[in-house]
């Protein structure tokens, strides 16, 4: 069975709503899914997953929050199949600042994938956005798979 970490930090809740509906969404999907707050307990090792999902919230004028570094830096070492969401506010820094976190961590993962970016909280409308973006990550990952083999 295809399993899937999910990674996240949240401080509002908004990162962590995220990560339940796309942890509800790849469970649909027929995935096996563990989800890890970051800070929170030790750190599942990404070697025994297929691929990883880390979401973080956007901090102090377009800021990755300490505890997500710490947490790449704990893992020490870059995973493949990494795939990136982010909660963020546009009240603050606008647009270039949006979501700024998980724009670097897309960067320093070298995510082939698009990262998922949420204004806020992902209710209503944006519900919908993060249940399509989950299973493109799944499609994703399956063509990537499908190319290895």
């Amino acid at each position: 069975m295809v399993s899937f970490l999910i990674a996240y930090a949240s401080w509002s809740g908004n990162t962590e709503e995220v990560a339940e509906i796309v942890e509800e969404t790849l469970l649909s999907e027929g995935l096996d899914v563990t989800v890890h707050r970051i800070g929170n307990g030790p750190i599942p090792n990404p070697r025994q997953f297929d691929a990883m999902i880390i979401g973080s919230f956007t901090w102090d004028k377009g800021a990755t929050p300490d505890k997500v570094k710490d947490f790449v830096a704990d893992i020490s070492y870059k995973p493949e199949n990494v795939y990136v969401f982010g909660t963020g506010d546009t009240q603050f820094g606008g647009d270039e600042l949006f979501c700024h976190a998980a724009d670097k961590l897309k960067r320093f993962y070298e995510s082939k994938y698009e990262p998922l970016k949420i204004e806020q909280s992902p209710r209503g409308i944006q519900e919908k956005k993060v249940i399509e973006w989950a299973k493109g990550v799944h499609q994703h990952w399956q063509h990537l798979h499908a190319l290895k083999c």
